[in-house]
């Protein structure tokens, strides 16, 4: 039996599929809403001081970790493939503004289209 065999078309395996719905899933819309509400319940029991703030720091830091993993496993693979990590999660090069024609010496700047030209 040779491994070519597992190497199908993108997304035609049923594990590939199970763990993309288990992503979707996990970092959707409701896991996102639940861990909005998770925090600011947590926020508002450690306001009220029937939370300890260290306990809570870890709800923020589980949030955290939970959907900045893709970007923590960006990072550990570009290190381990010896990218700059910076450089991997750069900002796309903004074009320059367009260069605007430096006004004339003797134009009025208080001259309006009602005032006749010189």
């Amino acid at each position: 039996m040779s491994l070519s065999s597992l190497s199908g078309a993108p997304g035609a395996s049923p594990l590939v599929a199970a763990v993309a719905w288990l992503q979707g899933t996990v970092l959707g819309t409701i896991a996102t809403t639940v861990a909005i509400i998770a925090v600011a319940w947590v926020g508002l029991l450690m306001l009220l001081g029937r939370f300890e703030v260290r306990r809570g720091m870890t709800v923020v830091a589980g949030c955290f970790v939970l959907f900045g993993a893709s970007a923590i496993v960006g990072g550990i693979r570009g290190a381990v493939a010896g990218e700059d990590v910076a450089s991997a999660y750069a900002p796309p090069a903004v074009a320059p503004p367009p260069q605007v024609p430096a006004p004339r010496r003797n134009a009025d700047p208080y001259a309006g289209a009602s005032v006749p030209g010189r």
